[in-house]
């Protein structure tokens, strides 16, 4: 390595008995209550920490906070990792760039500033700020979370969220100028911008709940069309708002040439019904695609009447078809890029379709033309992830990005005519790849499944049980966990550590049978797989249980829950983060409801309430177990997974746990699920994080030398 990069950290910290810190946790009260569920009584005594806008649980989440802060402060070198994360993070970033209009666009960051850079240029023309999202807040935590231009670029809509939450504004602006025209529209909610020519736009969003808008249910889903220079109460109720129909999740799209709507409508995170509505006939009416929600599907492109249909209908890992808008429903479909052994992410530009597929969850790249020919296999750098196979149909050239787990991201100017491509721009980041390795591997699980694996390291490491590693799974959603890039995985890589990610089922690597393997009446697969990662790490020495974390967010959240109420031995600590964790009750929150076809619900029949039950993170904690040490992490303002799971979840923990490992919840003030995090935050979360990993594997201290 370089002269200039610094030394790894786990190669010189001592390693010393560390005393553990004796916690005193805030008392948390108990209240009596009480659920039934088919004549099985559920106590549930933290009830009353669902309440968001009580003063008790406002000073609760106080003192937990105090007392964790305590806790990481005392850990001795914590303040170097932070110091580390900031000069590694501290390198100019660039998104690929796009065009709308005379502009090209791109996304900057100058290293550690809060949010990206929204800049734009005309050609041979100067650099300027087109949007600054660290200026829309103080502290960093209002983010740009959406933006959409007009086809011919003269006005955007773009949406901001305040504190994390969920809930969007609007703000629609004249492109030349900046200005802002009309009034800022709010409480939109899981919807992007979508424009019917310079007149209006289409949006989604929920009535305001009653009581708590950070926790309420939020269960009808429904599209507006908001016309320029009207107040929002004026605007159009196009598809949605039916009571005896639960449409959670309901989106509209208009094509770009601005002949037709095209509404998709959900009741669940999986599976939608879809519909078409010619715009260029008056009084037209919606027509059906397909009027059942067992299958997903979307309309990716059109050349006049003729669609272009991605669907997973009788093809687990999904395909294109074409029929003609006059007569859509499936039985007029027709084959145009068939199902293969592995799923179809498909994109289009400059006249060309791009079949992206995961071959074991490495990108691999095929361009297609419009007639359904193959033109060519893209050549990518190496194995990885790309992204961003796309543009506008007039297009001559556009741009992607590749990476991997040891890679930062790099940006590549791709000519759609004769498929070479150059790189456009690489990351000067102090980090040396080369000095590292991504393995792939397949194991065995329970059920004797095959699961891939990446394992990521420096070069040379010694398989000899004693590596510091991060096991981070998901395993739910379709969610697909494809090699990307980390500054926060290349510190912890740094300083020794292994950082491995099993392909779980209830992902979407191997398609719907896959997805659908680790749903429902099958979740526990997905916890099988997870442990049987571990112990495939622990049986081939790259760790033991002494230097093994499990960590995961969301959805992956539970995972870690799960695991660890079941084999409390295996890891020595546990990360969940903004986790599903309460699984009889998380469908009464926000949009959980539409988690169903995932989980299923405690209320649909016994044998579901008793499979939840028997899982569910907050209802297995023991009393008498040593449970690993564990850091909760949650945000105050998580609308999605409403921080209640993590409240009650950690209280439990600290009341039953046995032995000295900590139990403790940090709970971010101003923040939500994790999208728009400032950097700040981001990395002083992490510093703690990995502090409260080393420290409890044993690590007491860092030499002098780390930090130059």
């Amino acid at each position: 390595m370089k002269s200039f990069i610094l030394l790894s950290l786990l190669s010189t910290i001592c390693m010393a008995q560390t005393k553990p810190i004796t916690v005193k946790y805030p008392i948390t009260k108990k209240s009596n209550h009480t659920d039934t569920y088919f004549e099985t009584s559920i106590k549930d005594p933290y009830r009353w920490l669902e309440d968001d806008r009580s003063s008790e649980t406002e000073a609760w989440v106080k003192e937990q906070n105090k007392v964790t802060a305590s806790y990481l402060n005392t850990i001795p070198f914590k303040s170097q990792i932070k110091e580390r994360l900031e000069k590694l993070w501290n390198y100019e970033k660039l998104s690929a760039p796009f065009t709308e209009g005379s502009y090209t666009y791109y996304y900057k960051n100058d290293g550690l500033q809060n949010q990206y850079v929204l800049y734009r240029k005309k050609e041979d023309g100067s650099e300027e700020i087109f949007l600054d999202p660290n200026a829309f807040s103080e502290d960093g935590t209002t983010s740009l979370a959406g933006l959409s231009f007009t086809k011919d670029g003269s006005i955007a809509a773009y949406l901001i969220s305040e504190g994390g939450s969920d809930w969007r504004k609007a703000i629609v602006i004249d492109t030349e100028t900046k200005k802002i025209l009309g009034d800022t529209l709010v409480d939109i909610k899981f919807s992007g911008i979508s424009w019917k020519g310079n007149e209006g736009f289409y949006y989604s969003s929920y009535d305001k709940p009653e009581g708590s808008e950070l926790s309420a249910k939020t269960d009808q889903h429904k599209v507006y069309y908001h016309k320029l220079g009207t107040p929002q109460n004026t605007d159009v109720l196009v598809y949605g708002g039916i009571d005896t129909e639960k449409n959670r999740y309901v989106g509209a799209t208009v094509t770009k040439d601005n002949n037709y709507l095209v509404i998709s409508a959900a009741t669940s995170t999986s599976g939608n019904k879809l519909f078409i509505k010619d715009l260029r006939t008056s009084n037209a009416v919606l027509t059906t695609i397909l009027d059942q929600t067992d299958t997903d599907s979307y309309v990716l492109e059109n050349i006049g009447s003729k669609l272009f249909i991605v669907t997973n209908l009788n093809a687990p890992n999904k395909k294109i078809v074409t029929v003609d808008a006059s007569h859509p429903t499936p039985e007029n479909w027709k084959d145009f890029i068939p199902e293969t052994e592995n799923v179809l992410s498909p994109s289009k530009g400059g006249g060309y379709f791009f079949a992206e597929y995961m071959v074991d969850a490495i990108s691999k790249v095929f361009q297609y033309d419009y007639n359904g020919n193959l033109i060519r296999e893209v050549k990518l750098p190496g194995l990885g992830s790309a992204s961003g196979f796309g543009g506008k149909k007039d297009d001559t050239h556009f741009y992607f990005s590749f990476s991997n787990y040891k890679t930062p991201s790099s940006s590549y100017k791709y000519n759609v005519k004769n498929g070479e491509y150059s790189l456009y721009w690489k990351p000067e980041i102090d980090f040396d790849s080369d000095e590292y390795e991504s393995n792939q591997v397949f194991y065995t699980s329970k059920d004797g499944t095959k699961i891939p694996m990446l394992i990521t390291h420096k070069k040379g490491l010694v398989l000899d049980g004693t590596n510091p590693t991060i096991l981070y799974g998901y395993g739910g959603f379709n969610v697909s966990l494809t090699p990307s890039f980390s500054i926060t995985n290349a510190v912890w890589m740094e300083q020794g550590g292994i950082y491995a990610v099993p392909n779980l089922r209830g992902g979407g690597e191997y398609g719907k049978k896959w997805h659908d393997a680790g749903t429902k009446m099958q979740k526990q697969n997905v916890f099988d797989d997870f442990i049987a990662a571990a112990e495939y790490l622990i049986k081939n020495k790259y760790t033991s249980s002494n230097y093994l974390a499990i960590r995961g967010g969301s959805n992956g959240g539970l995972l870690v829950g799960a695991t660890m109420t079941q084999r409390p031995d295996l890891m020595k600590v546990a990360l969940p983060a903004v986790g599903v964790l309460d699984m009889l009750r998380y469908h009464t929150f926000t949009a959980g409801a539409g988690w169903a076809y995932d989980y299923g619900t405690s209320e649909e029949s016994k044998e579901m309430f008793t499979y939840l039950k028997g899982y569910s993170p907050l209802h297995n904690v023991k009393d008498g177990v040593s449970y690993p040490a564990t850091l909760v992490t949650t945000g105050d303002h998580d609308d999605r997974v409403v921080p209640a799971h993590s409240f009650k979840f950690a209280a439990e923990l600290q009341a039953k746990q046995t032995g000295d490992n900590p139990t403790l919840i940090r709970i971010e003030t101003n923040a939500g699920h994790g999208a728009g995090t400032p950097v700040s935050k981001t990395i002083t979360q992490y510093a703690d994080i990995f502090g409260f990993t080393l420290f409890n594997m044993g690590y007491s201290k860092l030499p002098n030398s780390f930090i130059k």
